[in-house]
């Protein structure tokens, strides 16, 4: 696999959050677009794509707003949470599901054409992406920060570090995959 494809993939994630936040001001900064990429999270969805940033971006917001909008290790999601993605132009259920409640959220159209610049870009760079990945001869799929919910997916979590000072927790083996490069410095997390 290209060591520039996952670059060019952190790079577009920051981009598509920033045409988020252009709309959402107090979202806050995305401090990793790398973790995003190998991180599991069944709860959040299975599939990094456009309306799974904004997702995330409800869970921004409800750290931002210091609003408890997951119970049960993250995994059910509330309608606070509901009400933060709808804020944010995302469709939901009319009932909760009964383990991950109002997580299964959809994008609006009219959602979907404010961003549809930022949802061609981002599609490109994951398709790029996944290009990549199967040519390495491995199939990986993006399944959401798991660092949030606990236990939901692959084992304890240590810190890593880049030459800039910034760090992640991150699943050991998931590093061991490939190098998740930090968008300021440009130089590899390594575990401390």
């Amino acid at each position: 696999m290209s060591t520039t494809q996952p670059l060019v993939l952190a790079a577009e994630l920051a981009a598509a959050w920033s045409d988020i936040q252009a709309y959402h001001q107090d979202l806050p900064d995305l401090a990793s677009p790398e973790a995003l990429i190998g991180e599991s999270s069944s709860a959040c969805g299975t599939r990094l794509g456009f309306e799974r940033l904004l997702h995330e971006a409800a869970h921004g917001l409800a750290a931002a707003r210091d609003i408890r909008d997951t119970s049960r290790a993250g995994r059910y999601h509330n309608r606070r949470f509901l009400l933060l993605a709808s804020e944010l132009g995302l469709a939901h259920p009319v009932e909760p599901h009964a383990s991950s409640g109002f997580s299964q959220v959809t994008m609006l159209k009219e959602t979907r054409e404010r961003y549809a610049e930022t949802i061609e870009r981002l599609d490109r760079a994951l398709g790029a992406h996944q290009e990549a990945v199967a040519g390495d001869g491995a199939s990986r799929a993006f399944r959401g920060p798991a660092a949030r919910h606990g236990s939901s997916g692959g084992g304890v979590r240590v810190k890593a570090v880049c030459g800039c000072g910034r760090n992640v927790r991150v699943v050991p083996s998931v590093l061991a995959q490939a190098s998740i490069v930090c968008g300021a410095c440009q130089q590899p997390f390594k575990i401390a």
